[in-house]
Formats: C-alpha cells, structure tokens, sequence
C-alpha cells in the first residue's frame, strides 16, 4: 500500500467535540499537503458526514492519482426529524442518525453515500469500522461484499479499523484484507499490538496504518496531563507519561515526538495517522517528524 508515513486523521474536521468553520478545515487539509501528506482517512460516522464533504472539497481539483482516500463502512446514515445535536462527540447537527449496518447491502449502500459525499467515483481503501459487537456479520457479510467491490474496482483495497486486536486479528486469519487500522493500542503507552496482530500482519503480508498514538491526548504535551482513550487519565499512567516525558527530555526530544515516530519504527507498519483540525496543528506535528529522534533513546524510553 503505496501511503505517506503520516497520514490526516480528519475526525477533528468533523466537528469532533466543537464546530469548526469550513475555511479553518479546508486550511488544516491544505497544511497537511503542504506539508507532503497524501493519506486521507475519514469515516461516514466523523459529524454524521460532514468530514468526507470537507475532505472531497478541499482535495477537489488535486490530482487524483496523487493522493490516497480511506472511509469506513458499518454506520448507515438515516433521515432525522428529532432536532437537536449529535449525541456521538461531533458538534452538528442531529439531521441524521446512525444505524449498524454490517450487510453486503448495508456495505455497498454505505459506499456509494461515501462516494456522492466525497464527489469521488472511487476510494482507494474501505474499512469495516468498529464491528466489535458485530463480529459474525463482519466476517460473514461485510468482508464478502468488500472483497467483491475490490475484485470490481471499486475499491484497491480492503481491510478493517478497531481500537481491538482480538478481532483484528481474526480477520488477518481467516480472510484476504490488505489493510488493518489500529486505534490506540499501538502507542507508547499500550503496546498490546505488537503482541500478536503486528507479527500476524507481518507474516501475512497485511499493512498496518497505526492512529490514537497520543491516546487522546496523554501523550500530545510536552507536560503530560489530560485523557487517556477518552477519559480521564488514571493516575498511574499520568506518572508513568511524565516519566517518560523526563526521558525524552534527556535526550533533547519532546514526548509528542517520540510518540509520533515510535509506531513506523516497526517493519509492519506503513503509516501513522494524526487526527488535526487546524493548519497550526498540521504544521506543529509535522514540524516534531522532521526531526531526528537518537537511537539511544528507545531502550530507556520503552522500559519505562
């Protein structure tokens, strides 16, 4: 899979947790191709849409063969009438409602809403999003009908994003994706993915796209504090960041830093996707990539 190291995560383009104005978004898409990055991934459930409407938008007149889209399928978006706001983390609008939908119908419905939201005629990858209480009709359903759509050309390549391994890793076994999107469990903080779904996906020959390597937020500081996948930090991995922090600092890197590089260190995994919601954000992360993290640093880093 032909991908930048870094690639945009645009949930944060979806209006995740506040509104953004469209020209701000269209900036952060901007910076991020600026700064060289040609992954784009998004999801029908990012601001019930409005992130793949950013992204076709903003990537609109770019070369086609330049670039590289993912979106998920799983979360049908319906009509509704019941007013009010999002109640899924994403400022908007509550104009439609998410159903799950894991079914070959269900896969190449959701697809095609994609596709008319992104103005493209085809994605380069599709994911089974999040199937964790729908395992059975992943694998029965959804798979099937992504493996045919790839087989049409629809779509290059297949595959499915969790923030699990078990799963993850059944899917490696017992079919034919191309691609694993990891959240969160391969970070400095939870390495539970090199355990068993990073070696598997080696052998196999399957990509692995690593996302949540802040974790949410624990490890975005230079000052570690704040949320650990969502909520609030326990104490102990407070302690254990900072720690970690004070290492970095030892050897001239910033936690962030060590944070973002520390995912592509391993042979399996192909890029690492930051979620960014402004073009001072781009810039910022992709200024901490440039530069040269030491060799020496990992040892004491990863014991800690």
């Amino acid at each position: 899979m032909n991908v930048t190291p870094y690639g945009f995560g645009s949930a944060p383009i979806g209006n995740l947790y506040s509104a953004l104005p469209d020209d701000e978004a269209a900036a952060a898409i901007d910076a991020a191709w600026d700064a060289g990055i040609r992954y784009f991934d998004t999801a029908p459930h990012y601001g019930l849409g409005l992130s793949e409407r950013r992204i076709g938008a903003a990537l609109r007149g770019r070369p086609r063969e330049e670039y590289v889209v993912s979106t998920k399928v799983g979360r049908l978006l319906e009509p509704s009438t019941g007013g009010g706001r999002d109640d899924q983390g994403f400022d908007v609008p509550a104009t439609h409602r998410r159903v799950w939908d894991f079914s070959r119908d269900g896969v190449r419905r959701s697809l095609e809403e994609s596709l008319e939201r992104l103005g493209l005629d085809s994605v380069d990858i599709a994911l089974i999003h999040d199937p964790d209480a729908h395992s059975k009709e992943a694998l029965s359903e959804a798979y099937p009908a992504l493996a045919e759509l790839r087989a049409q050309g629809v779509v290059k390549a297949i595959g499915a994003g969790m923030n699990q391994t078990r799963m993850l890793c059944d899917l490696v076994r017992e079919t034919d994706i191309d691609v694993v999107l990891l959240a969160g469990r391969y970070s400095l903080l939870d390495r539970s993915g090199e355990e068993e779904l990073l070696p598997l996906c080696l052998d196999r020959g399957v990509t692995v796209f690593v996302g949540g390597v802040f974790n949410s937020g624990l490890l975005a500081t230079h000052d570690p504090r704040g949320t650990y996948d969502y909520a609030p930090a326990p104490a102990d991995l407070l302690e254990r960041a900072r720690e970690m922090a004070r290492v970095c600092e030892r050897h001239g890197v910033t936690l962030p830093q060590a944070a973002l590089a520390f995912p592509l260190r391993h042979p399996a995994v192909a890029s690492v996707i930051v979620g960014m919601r402004s073009a001072e954000e781009v810039e910022q992360n992709m200024a901490l990539t440039d530069r040269v993290v030491p060799e020496d640093l990992w040892a004491e880093l990863l014991a800690v």
